[in-house]
């Protein structure tokens, strides 16, 4: 929390936020304004709404820390940036950016808002270090929705893959050397995106769908018909990466793709050793790499998955209950921290006490559940009473609501 305390003009809302991480560290079932302003010994959630709402401080600038602070205890040599979206499923059209869209949390066409977030990977951990509300043109071409929502008037329509390119320039702009990115087909498939890589030397490794066409000598193929042309001999086996069972074995196979603008663009294949089932990455380094170099790179990918479960899990990331462009940047920024200090306290832990014989390693779940025991103070009976009746009375008001306006609609 020191790192962030200068970007607080007051001691106020710098408590707040301190009380808020904190109740976003605990173990709480349930992570909303309500849950965490109780767990900080508040009497009313008040308070932690007026730092999401209405106190005077930069979301951005907690970012910035934030991101520094994840690179400085997770970056290493072999360390990617990962991008990815995910969808939080919310009710209503209030909410800002919601709308019906497909989301890959429920697997469907759902009312829900998505997010696309860059994350840092490497051997050490992974944390989100940016995040980019994705606001779809139902809203951006609406300005009375737009303005009752907070959403700045600056802010226009943008695809995900540019909000990933804002992201990424953010980070390479603030000097972290970062020299591979990883993203899925939603993003691969995006010329745009893997041009402004190239521009700025970055390797990438990027999932495209099946039907995706590359140049080659001869013409342009799509990357399904191309594989069947490689020689049993380009195939090799490779680990993408140690996995909750062990190390996940593929078969692998490289095509240059042909291109006479400098540095150098591959097709990578994955061939599951089970069932056959393949994928494809476009690929591109400013030098020569081998292919073991490229199949770590996509191998990274997957931790942003477990990213978004443990920042929802532990975290709280999709539990907020604001509406507001402000409040939803402060809410996601702030579990974003919390997440973080999990993932950086772990990669301490395990780089520091390496576990003894017949344990696994510390993960974020355990430093979370040792954290919320070892330092969090537990409150009275008499302040959980008294939050007890604070809610019965809100809810009791709550349900008067609708029976005194429909009374007056009566009249």
């Amino acid at each position: 929390m020191g790192r962030i305390a200068g970007r607080f003009a007051r001691v106020e809302p710098r408590r707040r936020a301190r009380e808020f991480v904190l109740g976003l560290l605990s173990d709480l079932p349930r992570k909303n304004c309500w849950t965490p302003a109780e767990h900080a010994g508040d009497a009313t959630p008040y308070g932690l709404q007026h730092l999401l709402s209405r106190a005077k401080w930069d979301a951005d600038a907690v970012r910035d820390d934030l991101r520094g602070f994840v690179v400085e205890e997770l970056h290493d040599k072999d360390a990617v940036l990962v991008v990815d979206e995910t969808g939080d499923l919310k009710k209503g059209t209030a909410t800002v950016g919601v709308q019906r869209q497909y989301t890959g949390t429920a697997g469907r066409i759902e009312n829900s808002q998505v997010t696309v977030y860059l994350a840092c990977s490497s051997p050490r951990g992974h944390a989100a270090i940016d995040r980019e509300l994705y606001v779809p043109r139902s809203w951006t071409q609406d300005a009375t929705r737009c303005r009752l929502a907070g959403i700045p008037e600056e802010v226009g329509f943008a695809t995900k893959p540019q909000l990933a390119a804002r992201m990424i320039n953010r980070t390479l702009d603030a000097g972290i050397q970062a020299p591979w990115v990883a993203a899925d087909e939603v993003y691969g498939g995006n010329p745009q995106l893997r041009g402004a890589l190239e521009d700025r030397q970055v390797g990438y490794v990027l999932a495209v769908a099946c039907d995706h066409r590359i140049a080659t000598h001869a013409d342009k193929v799509r990357v399904d018909a191309l594989v069947k042309k490689l020689p049993k001999r380009a195939w090799q086996k490779l680990s993408a990466g140690a996995g909750a069972k062990g190390h996940r074995f593929y078969d692998w196979a490289l095509a240059d793709v042909a291109d006479d603008r400098p540095g150098h663009r591959y097709l990578l294949v994955r061939r599951n050793r089970s069932n056959g089932e393949l994928a494809f990455y476009r690929c591109y380094s400013a030098d020569p790499v081998p292919l073991t170099t490229l199949v770590r790179v996509a191998g990274r990918r997957w931790t942003v998955e477990e990213t978004f479960q443990t920042a929802k899990g532990l975290a709280g990331l999709d539990e907020h209950q604001v509406r507001r462009w402000t409040s939803w940047h402060r809410w996601v920024t702030l579990t974003m921290l919390a997440h973080a200090f999990l993932a950086a306290t772990t990669a301490h832990e395990r780089g520091h006490h390496p576990a003894p014989d017949g344990l696994i390693p510390l993960t974020c779940n355990e430093i979370q559940h040792l954290f919320t025991a070892l330092i969090t103070a537990v409150p009275p009976a008499a302040h959980r009473l008294g939050w007890s009746d604070w809610r019965r009375r809100h809810q009791a008001r709550s349900r008067a609501c609708p029976d005194e306006r429909q009374a007056t609609h009566h009249r």
